[in-house]
């Protein structure tokens, strides 16, 4: 019985082949190379049949005024001589095709079948050329008419007559010994042009790393090595890119301005759920009022995130640079107004680290804020009676790393990898954060090309690690 499921195939799977721009450049010139190919043998073929037919139609006429003068050496009526015979019958290009006619007596010697000239001939004229057809036999025929020597008045008319193989044969020789030059060329002209069009996609190169380095860097491409002919697909992207700028700011503003407009009202309500508990005498509307500050604390808190959250993913401004901050001073600074909040939570919050200066590059007040955030999730989820420690360390590479570190209920392994989307939660917490405490620690981490690992820590809770490129490398 079938269970109702489809395999896919593997070329199912690995969906449409991507059309390559080399291979279509190397093919636009491939196709074309092989038809000029083609059409060179047919015209190399046509010429060497001219050259061999002219070469043979001299040699023919030649022979011709040979058999004339022999003729007109002797006085035998017209007969060959033996010479004169031999000539004719032991040529080693086949001319075994002759008559000699006289106007007097007709056909002299040779082959009835032999064709006259189409138009009377006189003596002294230059031999005529001409096509003639014998026993289904293609034949050129060299003409000529002398006086007869021996009888006033006559005259007599030699034709020579030649097949066609022995041209055809010479054009073929001399078209097998071009085709090959021909392609051996058209052969190193394509590893050229695939040298030239490899080495000419070259230049795409600096492009492709350049956008391939930007994180969220949504500036216009620079066009100064770019080349004329990929300009309409950068100014293209380009115009992409304002258009994501343009909806970036649009949905920050919102954002922003939502915060903003919350603010605000929250205060406000948080000032009078306080003067309604001072003033309020039944305990159900004390308890009432209770739940209504701690939703608007949260509330208030999720608005303020919001706004960290919004600058912290708002584009990088080109145009500043980081500053030397020094980790350790800051990591003392960040947890100080934190130690009262810690006491009265009953959380032991503590610092591990150098006491000298471990500085890098970066923007002090964001980092001071991922480190708050840190700090802040800690104390949240480490309970009373719990402890959170933050931590620096430096290798030897000039590698820093902040930790964070409570003992706390900790997450569970599969929930790690999540950790960092805005809004989620552990499902099994029972703290009170908003979920956004992280995403802000991510984004700020990435301007600072850091990285965030989450590991289980080994006092059973959660472990945050800040770690740093070397100082060498953001020089």
């Amino acid at each position: 019985m079938s269970s109702g499921k489809t395999s896919k195939s593997p070329v199912a799977e690995a969906g449409p082949r991507r059309p390559s721009l080399r291979g279509r450049l190397l093919m636009f010139l491939l196709i074309p190379m092989l038809v000029a190919l083609i059409l060179d043998a047919g015209l190399t073929y046509s010429v060497a049949l001219a050259y061999a037919n002219h070469v043979h139609d001299n040699d023919l006429a030649e022979d011709a005024l040979t058999v004339a003068l022999m003729l007109k050496s002797n006085s035998n009526h017209g007969d060959l001589s033996p010479q004169a015979r031999f000539l004719l019958e032991y040529d080693p290009d086949g001319r075994d095709y002759f008559a000699i006619r006289s106007a007097r007596d007709g056909l002299i010697d040779g082959s009835h079948s032999l064709p006259m000239p189409a138009k009377p001939m006189h003596p002294g004229e230059a031999p005529i050329l001409s096509d003639a057809k014998l026993h289904d036999t293609r034949l050129r025929v060299a003409s000529i008419a002398i006086a007869n020597p021996s009888r006033a008045g006559d005259i007599i008319t030699i034709s020579m007559g030649e097949n066609m193989r022995s041209r055809r044969r010479q054009a073929r020789q001399i078209l097998l010994l071009a085709v090959p030059l021909q392609a051996m060329l058209i052969v190193v002209l394509l590893l050229l042009v695939r040298f030239g069009v490899s080495s000419g996609l070259k230049v795409l190169e600096p492009l492709t790393r350049r956008l391939a380095g930007r994180e969220r860097d949504l500036t216009p491409i620079e066009d100064s090595d770019v080349p004329v002919e990929l300009l309409p697909l950068t100014r293209t992207i380009d115009g992409l890119f304002a258009r994501q700028r343009e909806l970036i700011a649009l949905h920050e503003r919102f954002i922003a301005d939502a915060a903003h407009q919350l603010r605000t009202p929250l205060a406000g309500l948080a000032l009078h759920v306080d003067r309604a508990r001072t003033h309020a005498q039944d305990e159900t509307l004390r308890d009432a009022l209770q739940h209504i500050g701690t939703l608007t604390a949260r509330v208030t808190r999720t608005s303020n995130q919001l706004l960290a959250l919004t600058r912290a993913q708002a584009p990088p401004n080109p145009r500043s640079r980081h500053q030397p901050v020094d980790l350790a001073k800051l990591l003392r600074q960040t947890i100080e107004p934190r130690l009262h909040e810690a006491w009265r939570s009953g959380v032991d919050l503590g610092y591990e680290g150098p006491e000298e200066a471990a500085p890098i590059p970066g923007n002090s007040a964001q980092l001071q804020e991922m480190v708050d955030n840190l700090i802040d999730n800690a104390l949240r989820y480490a309970g009373r009676d719990g402890s959170v420690t933050v931590g620096l360390e430096v290798d030897v590479e000039g590698r820093s790393c902040i930790s964070v570190e409570d003992n706390g209920p900790g997450v569970d392994a599969e929930m790690l990898p999540r950790l960092g989307e805005r809004f989620f939660r552990d499902p099994d917490s029972n703290g009170t954060g908003t979920g956004l405490g992280l995403a802000i620690v991510g984004h700020i981490a990435e301007r600072h090309n850091a990285r965030v690992v989450y590991r289980r820590s080994s006092k059973h809770g959660l472990r945050v690690e800040i770690h740093f490129p070397p100082l060498e490398s953001k020089a």
